[in-house]
């Protein structure tokens, strides 16, 4: 019998001597791995270099959006958002913190990236529902009685709070039991739930006490609110009433209920 070819040899000698399957496999593992790594490496700090140290992502404007009252410059002054700085390293939560504190009148900001080089502040002002006649200026209260500025001339159209629960027994009474803040809630509340055709007269919400508001409207016209309670029927009632009696000159909605008129 014929014993294997030259060929042969050579090919089984070849295979013997090479590294098993399992073994290259296991370098081409370690190799892909480290290649891998490397290349991770080297992104990280390039993504670290370009977001930190580059010129590129750094803050070179900033942007204001939704100022009525105040300017954008007012705006930009009390940001102090850090000009130069890289983009990446901003903190956005204490821009909008320092608004808020340094600018009373804002209700809401909210600061936001803008790549590759900007930063956008976008505010939202407080809007005055009543204002309080103080030592010939006015202090502006928004819709969660806050009290946030002061200014010479009054909005137009934001009627005048007058609490006068000092007048009487009962009135100081209720001051004391709720409190300035509380009576101030209480007026903003039903400053808010007034229907707009008469919100349009409207020129002070009037504070006896806690149960007795009342509103005075243009041409000497009066209107007994109560408390601020069930306001949002009171208001249904008092646009009702005021069709049904158009001459009257004042108007009784403290129970809607029962509600009256007087007056012509």
């Amino acid at each position: 019998m014929a014993g294997p070819t030259t060929a042969e040899r050579g090919e089984r000698q070849q295979e013997s001597s090479g590294p098993p399957p399992a073994r290259r496999l296991r370098k081409l593992r370690l190799r892909t791995i480290v290649i891998l790594a490397v290349a991770l490496v080297l992104l990280g700090a390039g993504s670290v270099w370009l977001l930190y140290g580059s010129q590129w992502l750094r803050v070179k404007r900033v942007t204001v959006s939704g100022t009525d009252v105040l300017t954008p410059a007012q705006v930009r002054e009390a940001a102090e958002v850090p000009v130069g700085a890289p983009l990446v390293s901003v903190d956005t939560g204490a821009i909008e913190d320092r608004l808020r504190r340094k600018l009373p009148r804002i209700d809401t900001a909210d600061v936001v990236r803008s790549w590759p080089g900007g930063i956008g502040l976008k505010v939202v002002e407080r809007t005055p529902v009543l204002v309080v006649r103080t030592d010939g200026k006015f202090l502006e209260v928004d819709d969660d009685g806050v009290r946030f500025a002061t200014v010479g001339q009054a909005p137009k159209g934001v009627p005048t709070l007058e609490l006068s629960a000092s007048r009487s027994g009962s009135a100081t009474a209720s001051l004391r039991r709720f409190g300035t803040d509380r009576l101030v809630r209480e007026a903003v509340r039903v400053a808010g739930a007034i229907p707009a055709a008469v919100a349009r007269d409207t020129r002070a919400v009037k504070v006896l006490s806690y149960d007795d508001i009342s509103l005075e409207l243009s041409g000497g016209r009066t209107v007994a609110w109560g408390s601020g309670e069930n306001g949002r029927a009171k208001a249904r009632t008092l646009t009702a009433l005021m069709k049904a009696a158009s001459g009257a000159r004042h108007f009784d909605v403290s129970v809607p209920t029962a509600p009256a008129s007087s007056g012509s």
